[in-house]
């Protein structure tokens, strides 16, 4: 092929940004839309109206689009739960396909969709587009260097996603364990849970979560989590995340035994020791500590975001490069959420990672039976998608 056909579920606030800002925009190269669906006629109507690409063919139902013909990969911009359901139908029929972030809402689900992914031969990538951060790209990059040496904390304050009383009302979906799967975890901190792993290179071996729900809003999930990692090594690290504090915070801190990488306001601190803190113990006399020069750490300045992810897959599709982002790797944020979630409901007791898969979804299940969102979740797909 010389070009790639595109298909987009979910015309909400994703789907539609995909169709308006990259395609229309120019910024998806070797690439264009062929189809779109949403089970809203409104919401079809509504791009029709905006789209500059007149070419494109609508569908209400994505199985008849799928069996269409008219896609080379798919774009899936739906609601979570139903993320993994529609990437198995793209990857049975051999269809290339992107998933919005997160991969699902619960691992079991999740591992179903990899499985299926490992026997297809289509490709299959995650919207992780936070990991084309130059400076999320460059912690990783030095610490799988061993820049920083052995592993030893890992802190992220990432508070900055105040929400009003208001946001959470718009929606009778909004922050239920029916209609999202949880709260301020599984909506707004999707990227960092995976970056989290990502950037460090490995999952924490046991997790506790602090999560108290519903703290500063009328809710029902969790809007205020503090979370504590224990890694195969003895390092440990904190994840702290929010809705309800103003102004927040975006602070990552990654520390070794050789120093630390300090990312926060758009820049990257590397503090670096001029000794291992391990051999200066052994060999310092009374009081000291090693001797540590503070470098601003310089990125190629790159940070392509969703355009870029999609001009990867496509890329990828041409022959041309490597893919960057497996979806496969998509449910290690989820493990981390769920671990952190189940943890929570039991009072912050241990939980070692990979989670039990079924004992976490009876848990959500539980949840989900009480949960005041009552409504069918398919009905609202054209409504929620893309609107976090």
């Amino acid at each position: 092929m010389e070009k790639v056909r595109y298909g987009i579920i979910g015309l909400g606030n994703q789907g539609s940004h995909y169709a308006l800002k990259i395609f229309d925009a120019g910024k998806a190269v070797d690439a264009y839309v062929s189809a779109m669906c949403d089970i809203n006629p409104a919401k079809i109507k509504a791009m029709k109206e905006k789209t500059a690409n007149k070419d494109a063919v609508y569908f209400e139902n994505y199985i008849e689009m799928l069996d269409s013909g008219l896609c080379d990969a798919v774009i899936v911009a739906v609601p979570h739960y139903q993320h993994p359901e529609m990437v198995i139908e793209c990857l049975k029929r051999g269809i290339n396909v992107i998933c919005e972030k997160p991969a699902g809402v619960y691992a079991k689900q999740v591992r179903e969709m990899n499985e299926v992914a490992k026997e297809s031969k289509a490709k299959f990538g995650m919207m992780f587009n936070q990991r084309t951060n130059c400076l999320y790209r460059k912690m990783r990059e030095m610490i799988a260097n061993g820049d920083i040496g052995e592993l030893q904390r890992v802190t992220w304050i990432i508070t900055n996603w105040y929400r009003t009383q208001g946001y959470y009302d718009n929606g009778s979906w909004r922050a239920t364990w029916e209609g999202e799967g949880g709260g301020v975890l599984i909506n707004q901190s999707p990227h960092q849970l995976d970056l989290v792993q990502w950037i460090v290179g490995k999952l924490p071996k046991y997790v506790n979560g602090f999560c108290q729900y519903g703290k500063w809003h009328d809710i029902e999930v969790e809007d205020d989590v503090t979370a504590y990692f224990e890694y195969d090594n003895g390092a440990t690290g904190v994840f702290i995340t929010t809705t309800g504090e103003a102004p927040g915070t975006n602070r990552l801190e990654i520390s070794g035994t050789l120093g630390k990488l300090l990312c926060e306001g758009g820049k990257l601190w590397l503090y670096k020791n001029d000794t291992d803190s391990r051999e200066f113990s052994k060999s310092c006399v009374g009081f000291g500590q090693p001797k540590a020069e503070k470098i601003e750490v310089e990125t190629d300045g790159l940070n392509k975001q969703h355009a870029g992810i999609v001009d990867n897959f496509t890329r990828t599709l041409l022959g041309k490069e490597e893919l960057f982002v497996d979806g496969i790797e998509g449910i290690r944020g989820v493990e981390l959420m769920n671990a952190i979630e189940l943890s929570g409901w039991r009072g912050g007791v241990r939980v070692e990672l990979p989670v039990n898969e079924e004992e976490y979804l009876a848990e959500l299940n539980k949840h989900r039976a009480t949960s005041r969102f009552k409504e069918s979740f398919t009905d609202t797909v054209a409504d929620t998608a893309g609107t976090f």
